[in-house]
């Protein structure tokens, strides 16, 4: 099974590019996770002929949201509808915001959960820093670990931080800014020590590679990027994962796509 992951800045947007079909016809993703859609349903005249989409968009218009994209003859992949059962699983402001922005969308493969997130940014004057240390990030995670009381775990999407200063172009000018603070940081190590494995940096622990650009400085023609969207798996699927890619190459996006392949 191959899926992938993509921040699309606008899904709208990089339909009219014919970026997203494009990607598409070449790769052929079993799944696709999209965030930052920043649309409704109803507003993207697209056909997605080969995919049932599953969607959680943003109470505000333009703006968060995600998606999957579930090709059709994968056969009973439902929504996750449990969230009933997981009381408190986020203190009230980080869970609010979460179901106002459309910030995680969770589907049932049967064999395996996946979620997609789109984490809060803590903003260039870092003013939902707290929100993402105190609240947000301990949230997320608490969430994957009830679930994966149930059954593996396979999330992935755009976690706004850079873990290491592999992960970074840029580290030394870059230790204060939104996306590299010691707390953000912190909260991808969390991940890990609670048993996830960031799957491209288990299967390339050396490789300098990135999947966010500045729209600045002529950054992504130079490569000054930010590697902030990844792929984390519960340990029991460890033996599972066969590979894990960048696609630096796929334009249409400030971000791109980045994937998995898991082998049942």
């Amino acid at each position: 099974m191959r899926i992938f992951s993509w921040n699309v800045n606008g899904l709208r947007a990089v339909l009219r590019k014919g970026a997203l079909q494009s990607f598409l016809e070449q790769e052929k993703p079993d799944v696709l996770c999209l965030q930052e859609v920043k649309a409704k349903p109803e507003q993207v005249d697209f056909n997605f002929s080969d995919y049932n989409v599953f969607w959680n968009s943003a109470e505000r218009a333009g703006y968060s949201g995600t998606a999957i994209l579930v090709r059709k003859d994968l056969k009973n992949v439902v929504r996750f509808d449990g969230w009933m059962d997981f009381p408190e699983l986020m203190e009230t402001e980080a869970d609010e915001i979460a179901k106002r922005e459309g910030r995680i969308l969770v589907l049932d493969f049967g064999n395996f959960y996946l979620a997609d997130v789109y984490t809060p940014n803590s903003k260039p004057d870092l003013s939902r820093l707290n929100l993402r240390e105190k609240k947000w990030d301990p949230g997320f995670l608490k969430i994957l670990k009830l679930l994966e009381r149930e059954k593996p775990v396979v999330t992935c999407g755009d976690f706004n931080a850079a873990h290491e200063e592999i992960d970074i172009a840029r580290p030394k000018t870059n230790h204060h800014s939104a996306g590299f603070t010691d707390e953000e940081r912190r909260g991808v190590t969390n991940l890990i020590n609670a048993g996830f494995i960031d799957t491209f940096r288990s299967l390339n622990p050396k490789v300098v590679r990135y999947t966010w650009w500045s729209h600045w400085g002529k950054a992504r023609e130079n490569n000054v990027g930010w590697r902030i969207d990844y792929f984390f798996i519960s340990k029991s699927l460890k033996n599972n994962l066969q590979e894990a890619g960048i696609y630096e190459n796929v334009m249409g996006s400030d971000h791109c796509p980045v994937s998995i392949e898991l082998e049942f």
